[in-house]
């Protein structure tokens, strides 16, 4: 295994949070539920013992672990080199870290929960989309994107001049989003939001990390 292994399925957009961050600090990583070669049991006892939740992703660091996306990504920031994604003046470092927990609890709920996940795992009749349910969503996907729109303004990235840990987490879910094809209504009124998502897919790390999942899963 190398120094840092990402337990998760990289399709997951937290475990793809991850991965950009370790991709915009240079940090070699490996990624998947495939640990020293062997197959770690989603919820399995080894899982469970990690993450007591039976959540993805787990950061694997030699003997150590850790669990929760924003925690994770906290840490790779503090004990790598390379480009700092969080500001070092204390007032924006909250600005990042509010943003991160907006993002993390509230606005994957909408998209990915919400929303993604009837694309994603169709649960109606001969395994279709329920649109009922999609229609039902949209009302709160178009608040949440608007909101997005409005915090990104003039700037190239979610919260400082620079590539942030909000932008790690926020990206994922907005790349999957922006793939639908029903995703041009919703997003019609978000330009700048539009404008983003595609510079960060053009990004190194983003070239790297948001490869097509065919929303197999998210």
């Amino acid at each position: 295994m190398s120094q840092i292994h990402i337990f998760g399925p990289q399709f997951s957009t937290f475990v793809r949070s991850v991965q950009l961050c370790c991709e915009e600090k240079g940090v070699a990583y490996t990624v998947g539920t495939d640990v020293n070669g062997k197959e770690v049991e989603f919820k399995g006892a080894q899982h469970l013992d990690w993450h007591p939740f039976g959540k993805v992703p787990v950061l694997l660091n030699g003997d150590r672990h850790l669990i929760e996306t924003v925690s994770i990504c906290r840490y790779l920031d503090a004990v790598f080199d390379g480009p700092t994604l969080q500001p070092d003046d204390p007032w924006m470092r909250a600005q990042v870290d509010q943003w991160a927990a907006t993002l993390s609890l509230y606005i994957d709920e909408i998209l990915v929960r919400h929303y993604l996940l009837e694309f994603a795992f169709p649960k109606g009749e001969d395994a279709t989309v329920r649109m009922d349910r999609v229609r039902e969503a949209e009302p709160e996907v178009k608040r949440a994107l608007a909101l997005l729109e409005t915090q990104l303004g003039d700037r190239e990235y979610l919260v400082t001049d620079h590539f942030t840990i909000a932008d790690a987490i926020a990206v994922p879910m907005l790349d999957y989003l922006f793939r639908l094809p029903v995703a041009e209504a919703l997003t019609a009124e978000t330009p700048r939001l539009k404008d983003y998502v595609e510079r960060l897919r053009a990004r190194r790390s983003g070239s790297r990390v948001l490869i097509d999942a065919g929303l197999a899963g998210i």
